[in-house]
């Protein structure tokens, strides 16, 4: 593909996954009232409309195709109100447009994937246009839709009109010749991309050549006498010129009198006023049309945005869409940009000179990258909003599968995550909903009044921001766990490394999320496949987060998950152990504080622990973990820091602080990868001021290294 076509590309999925899931949301709403709207059926024809449009251009005829037949169903039911549709029927619309949009998705993730799309769609085509017949009273299929891609009725294909060049003999008053940029391409498909666009005008029109949609060969016709558009009412004509306007590769069109067939005025783009980049700028109607007003406008290829009705050109876009690609370069530059002028500043050459410009410079410097570095990273931060909205559907169609009655609540979806993360925790957020769904919430309503609970079970999916991270909860009101249970269960797989009398509540819970365990009694189709809650473990700490459970018996469970706001750029406080600096990311420290001898005690094993508000915590010595040489080995010279990570918290004994440090993380060299680096405490690293480079502790596996 070259770089325009793969431009193209993104920009379709862009747009279709975005309205793919303004489709999901509006399904599972729509559904719980068991009814539509005429808001919802026209916003659905719209987003169906559109799908069919861009999938045409980008000739991905399965989408197009099923986005055709919902359009033309949803068409009947706006011409007609959903009141001409039996209520016994209903639940099957609902159920129909759930399995449409899922072979949607499923054709799109094929397009991301670069696989072949499903040629044998007469399936799914075949129940959409089965249920049409069915409501609309034509069981044998004899009659069908007025088709929304296709001409209007009424339009003669008789001999074409020399004049017109290529309309027929068409009884419309004003006809709107146009004409495309030369070379531009797809003419065809770029016509029928401008019909999409009209047709939501809902305003009578044809269009000439009449297929453009299925006849590649129209665009040969485009280019030698252009595109036609007939029209009935003059007062029609600006609306219409307004969204020419606002269609990108428009080079000129002109307004036809059909009267004598007079021509108007005519408007090729240079003889006007310049118009904004890939849009034709507007000419003036014939017979003074009526006063400019505002409507929206849309593109097929680009988000909907507000056309100005005056003669100045449409409104320039706000906002748009950047590839991932990019940003993540970005924010490498800003990186390097970052480390580099940590370099400068701290140079050896100028230690020791008084240098009053070089420092206010230097700190105006400091103060221009940092704020750089903040908008670099905000670029990258969107809300959750798209992972929790598709936990709808999961509840949606497991009430049905296993008949419980559960809503979801959603709190704090506007939160905001780097790109990169939100796309990490879709997975295992959806992992443990569906572990509440399948054997977090009990089997009937019954069991539930019987335990004194609300009939319907409630899961709540949460996102609170708490400066340095995320934490996202989700919670149900069912069963419980059963920790007698859980540890037996344990027991029995040989997972426990110490007697069972010796765990904690908390440590008995946290072996839910080892490798394999499970306390599932049958295989299900939503758990119980070998894919347990250590999967989930994995994959959040694969993006720098941590998994706690919680629960009590016979009220509810609760997964907690804490995700760092971003991965490129960390708070971090540097450390010294002998020669070496290591770095600790702020988000795990919660206390620094210097001990005595007397302060410290000694466990069972011989191993140091030290009390702090009012709990004892072990202490791990870096230099010995490290093997790093250093004079600072008596308790009372170096200085404890109380960390914390997931469920784990101790305290590291280090030589003295350094001071706090906004540091980029680097990844480690792959070839370190044999020397098991990732459960030796150590996630990374980076680079200091004074270019020598500083190790980044994982607090939660640098413990569970000590322990062996």
């Amino acid at each position: 593909m070259d770089n325009g076509t793969d431009s193209m590309l993104d920009m379709y999925l862009f747009e279709t996954n975005s309205l793919m899931e303004q489709l999901d949301e509006l399904l599972i709403e729509a559904e719980k009232v068991e009814e539509f709207s005429t808001d919802d059926v026209n916003e659905i024809f719209r987003i169906m409309h559109t799908i069919k449009g861009s999938s045409a251009m980008m000739e991905f005829t399965s989408l197009n195709q099923i986005a055709h037949h919902i359009e033309d169903l949803f068409f009947y039911i706006r011409e007609n109100g959903m009141d001409s549709i039996a209520p016994e029927l209903k639940k099957s619309l609902f159920n129909l447009m759930f399995k449409s949009t899922d072979m949607l998705r499923s054709e799109i993730e094929k397009v991301e994937n670069n696989e072949p799309l499903t040629e044998n769609i007469d399936n799914i085509i075949g129940e959409i246009n089965s249920f049409l017949n069915k409501i609309s009273d034509r069981s044998d299929g004899s009659e069908e839709v007025q088709d929304t891609a296709g001409a209007a009725e009424g339009a003669s294909v008789a001999e074409l009109n020399m004049e017109l060049a290529n309309c027929p003999d068409d009884d419309a008053p004003f006809f709107i010749k146009v004409l495309f940029e030369e070379g531009c391409g797809m003419e065809n498909l770029r016509a029928f991309m401008l019909v999409n666009a009209l047709q939501d005008l809902e305003l009578p029109f044809r269009f000439y050549p009449d297929d453009v949609e299925t006849n590649s060969g129209s665009s040969q016709t485009i280019v030698e006498n252009g595109f036609f558009l007939a029209l009935d009412e003059e007062e029609h004509i600006e609306k219409v010129i307004t969204v020419i306007t606002g269609t990108s590769h428009i080079h000129s069109y002109e307004v036809i009198e059909n009267a004598r067939l007079k021509r108007s005025e005519q408007a090729p783009m240079e003889q006007q006023q310049a118009p904004v980049e890939g849009t034709a700028a507007p000419v003036k109607e014939p017979a003074a049309p009526a006063a400019s007003t505002e409507a929206p406008t849309k593109q097929s290829q680009a988000p909907a945005a507000n056309a100005a009705r005056s003669h100045s050109g449409p409104v320039k876009q706000s906002l748009i869409s950047v590839n991932l690609s990019k940003l993540d370069a970005l924010v490498a530059i800003v990186g390097e940009i970052v480390i580099t002028e940590s370099m400068v500043t701290s140079s050896p050459d100028i230690q020791g000179l008084k240098l009053d410009n070089f420092m206010k410079s230097s700190r105006q410097l400091g103060k221009l990258t940092k704020d750089l570095q903040d908008l670099a990273m905000s670029l990258r931060m969107v809300p959750v909003s798209g992972v929790f909205q598709k936990m709808n559907r999961i509840v949606r169609d497991m009430k049905q599968k296993l008949n419980k009655d559960v809503r979801l609540t959603i709190i704090g979806e506007d939160t905001e995550l780097d790109k990169s993360i939100v796309d990490g925790i879709g997975d295992p957020i959806m992992h443990i909903v569906r572990n509440s769904m399948d054997h977090g919430v009990e089997v009937s309503a019954e069991e539930r009044i019987a335990a004194g609970k609300d009939p319907q079970a409630e899961i709540i999916l949460s996102a609170t921001h708490t400066g340095s991270e995320v934490i996202i909860k989700v919670e149900d009101d069912g069963y419980g766990m059963d920790t007698e249970k859980i540890l037996a269960k344990a027991a029995n797989n040989g997972l426990l490394t110490k007697p069972e009398s010796e765990y904690t509540k908390k440590e008995i819970l946290s072996l839910l999320l080892l490798p394999g365990f499970s306390t599932n009694e049958e295989v299900t189709e939503y758990s119980g496949r070998g894919v347990g809650m250590d999967v989930v473990k994995r994959n959040v700490e694969a993006v720098g987060g941590t998994v706690s459970i919680s629960s009590e018996l016979g009220q509810g469970s609760c997964t907690t998950l804490k995700i760092p706001l971003t991965m490129a750029i960390v708070d971090g406080m540097e450390i010294a152990v002998g020669q070496s600096i290591f770095t600790v990311p702020i988000a795990n420290i919660r206390q620094s504080f210097k001990v005595s001898n007397e302060d410290v005690v000694y466990d069972a094993n011989g191993n140091e622990i030290v009390k702090c508000m009012d709990e004892f915590y072990p202490i791990i010595r870096v230099h010995q973990l490290y093997n790093v040489e250093t004079d600072i080995t008596s308790i009372e010279d170096g200085i404890l820091i109380w960390v914390e990570a997931s469920d784990t918290s101790y305290c590291l004994f280090v030589d003295e602080l350094m001071g706090e440090q906004q540091v980029v993380v680097k990844p480690l060299p792959s070839y370190l990868s044999s020397f098991n680096i990732k459960n030796s405490g150590i996630s990374g690293c980076t680079i200091l001021g004074n270019g020598n480079i500083s190790i980044i502790l994982d607090i939660l596996s640098l413990y569970e290294m000590a322990q062996y």
